[in-house]
């Protein structure tokens, strides 16, 4: 009985070894394929990057080409182990249906990705606001399925590409100038006119504010408790906020200065048919 186990186990090293040697050799064939890959993907990234391909398509077409490498690289390893490109073929049809079904979201980022890249709703380096999910910041990454935005406080935001797609989106920084608007209340006693001017004279001499294009200074609306002054004027897009901070701080300062009340929330309250106590 022993005699036959070993002639039995004799028989199989051969097969063993083999099939040992195939792990081994897939082992190295998929690290040098993986360090391949990186060099191909990195090799085709900064091609299209001289050629000055949108960083936007540079970025989802790496990702794509990453992916695809990948799969030929696990393909040509598992021919090596016995299974033939039909059955390989037809493994991965039905894997696809099946992930395909699973992954429905993860097809519609997929599709939602090749729509901002058709479209172009907006560009890495945009700055975009997102309602549906609140989300906004600055464009750093369009990839297959998701695309990365930076806070101002400086969080990432990984957003799925198919919410993006299907959802209205406002690109803050699509035009070089933005239309300054603001608005400030003034006391019912305080000098409207004079106030206006005041408004008027700081847009001149702002040095930010694009003086040849259209400034207007308005009344907006006559509200319970303050006359609602604004002012219209058109800045380039990346001074938009600093030029709203500075306005706000140069107007709080010359109203100050001019006797120009800031009326804020208050009720008055009148008394009648009270008697006075006689002391």
């Amino acid at each position: 009985m022993i005699e036959r186990f070993w002639k039995a186990l004799e028989g199989e090293v051969p097969l063993v070894v083999s099939f040992c040697g195939k792990i081994l050799i897939s082992i190295l064939v998929f690290y040098l394929g993986m360090k391949a890959i990186r060099w191909l993907v990195k090799l085709v990234y900064r091609s299209m990057e001289r050629s000055k391909v949108d960083k936007g398509v540079v970025q989802f077409l790496s990702s794509l080409l990453r992916i695809l490498l990948y799969a030929l690289l696990l393909f040509g390893i598992a021919t090596n182990f016995g299974v033939t490109e039909a059955s390989a073929a037809a493994l991965i049809s039905s894997a696809g249906i099946t992930i395909g079904l699973g992954l429905q979201g993860g097809l519609a980022n997929l599709a939602g990705g090749v729509m901002i890249l058709l479209f172009k709703p907006f560009l890495v380096g945009d700055y975009i606001l997102e309602p549906g999910t609140d989300c906004e910041g600055t464009v750093v990454k369009i990839e297959m399925f998701y695309t990365t935005l930076s806070t101002v406080d400086n969080k990432w935001i990984v957003v799925p590409n198919g919410v993006l797609s299907n959802n209205s989106i406002v690109n803050v920084t699509a035009m070089d100038r933005r239309r300054l608007e603001m608005k400030v209340g003034i006391s019912y006693e305080s000098d409207m006119k004079k106030a206006k001017g005041i408004l008027e004279k700081l847009l001149i001499e702002d040095e930010d504010i694009l003086s040849e294009e259209e400034m207007v200074v308005f009344v907006d609306e006559l509200a319970n408790s303050a006359v609602i002054l604004g002012f219209r004027a058109w800045v380039l897009t990346e001074s938009y906020w600093p030029v709203k901070w500075r306005m706000n701080e140069r107007i709080k300062e010359a109203f100050d200065g001019a006797g120009i009340v800031i009326p804020y929330p208050q009720m008055d309250v009148h008394l009648t048919g009270v008697k006075k106590e006689e002391g």
